[in-house]
């Protein structure tokens, strides 16, 4: 996932994203709680992706104030 892609995507597609990405954080910690964790790197990657859009939704929104 790369920051100049997600700035091309609309709000609500960042949303969209964003809410998925947050299940999927929770389906990986659920996988480390019951030991069934394959990658332990993917919850990493998965907090950074969701660290990016918050980061662009954040600018979006500055964006839409100072006009």
């Amino acid at each position: 996932m790369n920051a100049q892609d997600l700035r091309t995507k609309s709000e609500s597609e960042l949303r969209t994203q964003m809410t998925d990405l947050l299940q999927e954080q929770f389906n990986l910690r659920m996988q480390k709680g019951s030991g069934q964790m394959v990658t332990p790197n993917q919850i990493r990657q998965v907090r950074r992706n969701i660290a990016r859009i918050k980061t662009v939704l954040n600018e979006k929104s500055r964006e839409g104030r100072s006009e």
